[in-house]
């Protein structure tokens, strides 16, 4: 199958990757990042431009995880909570804030790429989530309720609005937010790397820190070929930590997602599917998400249960799921395959993790990373200036290691044939 020695599409497909030395000798700055995907360059990004001295350390290259591996969907609203369960969880004003940072994390998405000029095929027409089911509409209706009594551009779809926007029959309804979006995340990503070091940030590739210690008033992070004394730290690293903090490892649920892009499709084929260039997600607990690039390749994604042989078989599940959802019976092959690892919270919010005194850790992705992680890095600017992280609109506590991590460490993919099966039972309930 084509692309398979690159990372990803994106990775293959993008333009003008410039590499960037190591790091090989010693630096001190006021704020050092561990992770160059969108959370530690947008954190570089805003406290770079505060003035703040800034230092980006990638194990590999930017955009190698999480930040590279996804669909390109600019979501700005949370996987699983809606905004009153958020306020009910954590409380009027904290739960307010958090949902002002994801209220605007697309709109904040899609300003940077227009005021740095990062040309990354991006498309602000909206993200639609369609229901599969009538007790699904319902719930999507409350949810667009909610959001749009926040000001947001939320607004509800009937039947023959969903098949007219998405060109997908069977749905009953839906909701969209017309802030959303889709872009080619590695460009994203950068462009992002550009604009962080146009304000003064460095950043160094194939820089793995293999260790942070505090000495004095300041942390040192040590690497094969250099050190970095830094008044603060972030760890950014998302699901690809490795072995920097063992105890991060066990606070999240690595989930492994897998993603397809078909070659491109032709213009009769296209154009009643998504003609307006949303993103589209269902309401299935085994959800369908599709989407077209630059180059009208249809992108969609999917888990597995097992492992074994998933790499293969996974991808042309997806791909006869598109063929079936979307009645394609002449859909052009799949061109490029790739998989990637999402840390999800137990709660699928975004955290602030306290390992020490000037130490964060911070995830945000839970199926949202390019808007949220987006909008968290410019919040840790905030804190990188001197605002106290709990003072920050962002669940802020010491690790809580999950129980028995080993085991249910693969839970969200061994439960995948029951959210299957409920799938069903809500269309035949």
């Amino acid at each position: 199958m084509a692309g398979q020695e690159a990372l990803s599409l994106w990775h293959a497909v993008s333009r003008d990757h410039r590499l960037r030395p190591a790091l090989e000798d010693s630096l001190d700055v006021d704020l050092a990042v561990a992770g160059g995907g969108f959370a530690g360059l947008s954190a570089a990004l805003h406290a770079a431009s505060k003035g703040l001295s800034v230092a980006v350390l990638e194990a590999e290259i930017i955009a190698w995880g999480a930040s590279g591996r996804n669909a390109g969907f600019v979501v700005p609203n949370f996987a699983k909570m809606d905004p009153d369960a958020i306020v009910a969880h954590l409380g009027a004003e904290r739960g307010e804030r958090l949902i002002g940072v994801a209220a605007g994390s697309a709109d904040l998405v899609f300003n940077l790429i227009g005021r740095h000029n990062i040309a990354c095929d991006a498309v602000q027409n909206g993200w639609i989530q369609a229901a599969h089911s009538s007790a699904a509409l319902e719930r999507i209706g409350s949810r667009a309720k909610q959001w749009a009594e926040r000001g947001r551009p939320a607004v509800m779809l009937d039947r023959q609005q969903t098949e007219a926007l998405t060109g997908a029959r069977g749905y009953v309804g839906g909701w969209m937010d017309r802030s959303g979006g889709v872009l080619n995340p590695v460009e994203f990503a950068r462009g992002l790397a550009e604009a962080a070091e146009t304000a003064g940030a460095r950043i160094f590739e194939h820089t793995r820190v293999t260790s942070i210690d505090r000495s004095s008033d300041n942390w040192t992070l040590t690497t094969p070929s250099g050190s970095l004394r830094a008044g603060k730290v972030l760890i950014a690293t998302n699901g690809y930590g490795g072995a920097l903090n063992p105890t991060l490892e066990r606070t999240y649920f690595p989930l492994k997602v897998f993603q397809i892009a078909t070659a491109p499709l032709p213009s009769k084929a296209r154009q009643h599917l998504l003609p307006g260039g949303h993103g589209f997600s269902d309401t299935r607990r085994n959800l369908i998400t599709f989407r077209f690039d630059a180059h009208n390749r249809l992108i969609s994604g999917g888990m597995h249960v097992v492992g074994a042989g998933a790499d293969g078989r996974v991808p042309r599940t997806i791909w006869r799921r598109l063929v079936k959802r979307l009645e394609l019976s002449d859909l052009t092959p799949i061109e490029y395959s790739w998989s990637g690892i999402a840390a999800i919270e137990p709660d699928f919010l975004p955290h602030l993790i306290d390992l020490g005194p000037d130490l964060l850790a911070a995830r945000a992705c839970n199926g949202r990373g390019i808007a949220m992680t987006t909008a968290m890095g410019k919040v840790l600017a905030d804190w990188a200036a001197g605002t106290e992280a709990r003072d920050l609109p962002l669940p802020f506590a010491p690790p809580a290691p999950i129980r028995f991590h080993g085991l249910l460490r693969y839970a969200p993919n061994m439960l995948l044939p029951w959210s299957m099966l409920r799938d069903w039972l809500d269309r035949t309930g």
